[in-house]
């Protein structure tokens, strides 16, 4: 009996420490990956947003719009193929690349969930689909999967500061082409559906981006762990909603991954020829 009400007082106090880090802004890995990862992965399988742990009320944005749950991807089942997740446990929020390669209607997902006092307060999706910028879920699940996003060892990570000046360089370069950006070589950015390399040695991001374009109201998710950081924000004078993934190794860019969502035809940008895939 004793045994048992001491796991019990245990148990309360594991649990209490994670809603106060919630409620602190600060979060475990494995309560991200559990409580806002693993739950609305699981959700968005089913189709069933009750299977979240919602605050209330809840701010849910999809596709740049204020959205009522009932109307949004997480009331549709989906078959996920693929997915990987940033868990930045300093202001307790995540962000999951989500691919779905079904023939009756394929997406590529963005998810960002924001967790305070052991609930959900905040989501917002990127639902990316035939109608958005290059979009091409096989070409993203074909090539996705292969590259190393593993975590890195505790002496060869990049802080977050650097993460974030990274992040912010490469946005600044649509402003200014003067901007100085790291980037690493190899690098591959996968830009919708389309990658920038051939998987070659000497593969570079650097391909040259449009200048005078502001991307603005940016806002951030990083993961030490994996040397990563996602920049969520309104891309250009249309302020089409995107997010930008980046993988840094030893302070060089070496991945990036786009979800642009269009409002106009092409989202306004030329449209580019597809590389071919090694």
């Amino acid at each position: 009996m004793a045994r048992s009400l001491l796991c019990l007082m245990i148990a309360g106090v594991a649990s209490l420490a994670a809603t106060e880090a919630g409620a602190q802004g600060r979060c475990t890995r494995d309560y991200l990956q559990q409580h806002a990862v693993d739950a609305f992965l699981a959700a968005q399988a089913k189709g069933d947003p009750s299977r979240l742990p919602l605050a209330t009320p809840l701010d849910y944005v999809e596709n740049g719009k204020s959205t009522p749950l009932a109307q949004s991807i997480l009331h549709t089942a989906l078959k996920i193929d693929f997915s990987r997740s940033l868990l930045d446990t300093m202001t307790c929020e995540t962000f999951t690349e989500i691919v779905v390669t079904d023939k009756s209607h394929p997406y590529v997902i963005g998810a960002h969930v924001r967790l305070a006092k052991g609930k959900i307060v905040g989501m917002e999706t990127l639902v990316s689909d035939q109608d958005d910028w290059l979009f091409d879920a096989d070409n993203v699940l074909k090539i996705s999967p292969t590259e190393n996003w593993g975590v890195i060892p505790k002496t060869s990570r990049d802080r977050r500061t650097t993460l974030l000046a990274a992040a912010n360089a490469y946005f600044d370069v649509f402003k200014d082409n003067s901007v100085k950006v790291p980037w690493g070589t190899p690098c591959n950015r996968l830009e919708g559906g389309l990658r920038t390399g051939k998987g070659s040695p000497d593969d570079s991001c650097n391909v040259g981006v449009p200048s005078g374009m502001d991307i603005h109201d940016r806002h951030f998710v990083v993961d030490e762990d994996i040397g990563s950081v996602v920049g969520l924000n309104r891309f250009g004078e249309n302020n089409l909603p995107d997010s930008h993934l980046f993988r840094l190794e030893s302070g060089k860019i070496r991945y990036v991954h786009t979800i642009t969502i269009c409002t106009l035809p092409h989202c306004g940008f030329p449209v580019r020829e597809p590389a071919k895939s090694p």
